[in-house]
């Protein structure tokens, strides 16, 4: 359906995540991936969505002269959201153990925000959702980071993977943002998007 509204245009997806890639695929769009870069650096006093609203914005910035007339791009930034401190990606294995034992028994928001862009305009939207974490011990903190290495993925830990079925106790919201792209948002946007030119 979104392939036939969309028509007449490509997007390009500024991802290299297999995920969000994947959920464009399952989305019928006719997309490719053009990557770019980017420091990912806030200001300070930016908190919660300010954060990855600015990211994405930062990032869909670097890539907006590469764009054609029949071009919408869309880039999306993911954090988690913990006691009033983002946690990105970690920077390293006692990094990625610090992070899990931190969200360990306790509740924290994942914030994805997403832009879409093209020569003309651009939108930039966001959503959260609460995920509760049942305790964990260390030995199973260390069994994850051992065997699923998941140094690229922010907070330290993919919803998808063996740690969303054995320490994820409860989510409040979209299992697609926490795994990196609101779907059902993005489609909405996309669809919109088209209509308003």
């Amino acid at each position: 359906m979104l392939r036939e509204q969309l028509k007449g245009y490509k997007i390009v997806l500024a991802s290299g995540s297999p995920r969000r890639q994947q959920f464009l695929k399952e989305l019928d769009a006719n997309f490719e991936v053009r990557l770019k870069e980017v420091d990912e650096i806030y200001p300070d006093s930016l908190q919660g969505a300010q954060i990855t609203d600015y990211l994405a914005e930062l990032k869909a910035a670097a890539l907006e002269n590469t764009l054609t007339d029949d071009e919408i791009l869309i880039t999306s930034d993911t954090i988690v959201w913990h006691e009033n401190k983002a946690l990105g990606k970690p920077t390293d294995y006692e990094d990625a153990f610090e992070m899990l034992r931190s969200l360990s028994g306790k509740t924290h928001e994942v914030i994805t925000s997403v832009c879409i862009k093209n020569a003309g305009k651009s939108e930039t939207f966001n959503d959260t959702t609460r995920v509760t974490f049942n305790p964990l011990t260390d030995e199973e903190i260390k069994y994850y980071l051992d065997n699923y290495r998941p140094y690229d993925k922010a907070g330290s830990y993919g919803i998808q993977e063996w740690i969303g079925l054995v320490a994820i106790a409860r989510i409040e919201g979209s299992y697609a943002t926490v795994v990196g792209l609101p779907v059902d948002k993005v489609y909405q946007h996309l669809s919109k998007f088209i209509i308003k030119e």
